[in-house]
């Protein structure tokens, strides 16, 4: 005959891998349920001002101001193992020096399926600032909106939802006037 303490071990080792088991069939079943979100995404505008740094008070540093229309429905993404989706717009461009940059100007997290059509006219939510001082003699900047989708189990995963089809230049800075 088993002892109590046996019968426990048994039962909870059997629990135990059965559980494992099914986490295992839900990371893998994310990677077959994929879908493509659609939308548009629109630069309205975007301003270069020059003012100091914040760190450095006599230093001059660049800013830019993009003002954007962002439409999205980032819906199609969720499904029974999506805890929530981060959204955020980006601008990829390369410097006078050669440097390549990301720069992540508007951000939202989305947690339900209702939310997931975005409908936004804005402007950066971050300071947009070239840390070499000037946009001059840089590249013109692709927009790009993109996402991570966060699952209760599995194994983080990333995309594009909507890219702008023409790199826009930055303007030259003017003084800011407060």
């Amino acid at each position: 005959m088993h002892s109590i303490y046996a019968r426990v071990n048994n039962v909870s080792a059997t629990l135990s891998s059965t559980v494992m088991a099914l986490l295992a069939a839900i990371a893998l079943s994310s990677f077959i349920f994929t879908a493509q979100p659609t939308g548009s995404l629109d630069i309205a505008s975007v301003k270069v001002f020059a003012g100091e740094a914040r760190r450095y008070p006599h230093r001059r540093q660049e800013y830019a101001f993009v003002n954007f229309n962002i439409t999205a429905d980032l819906s199609p993404l969720f499904h029974w193992n999506t805890k929530q989706l981060f959204v955020y717009l980006e601008a990829e461009y390369t410097n006078a020096k050669g440097v390549r940059n990301q720069v992540i100007f508007w951000d939202r997290i989305v947690r339900r399926q209702e939310d997931a059509v975005i409908a936004v006219s804005g402007k950066n939510k971050y300071p947009f600032r070239e840390i070499s001082a000037k946009f001059k003699g840089s590249t013109p900047a692709n927009y790009t909106l993109k996402y991570n989708l966060m699952p209760f189990v599995g194994v983080l995963t990333h995309g594009e939802a909507v890219r702008v089809t023409d790199p826009i230049d930055f303007p030259l800075a003017r003084e800011r006037v407060e």
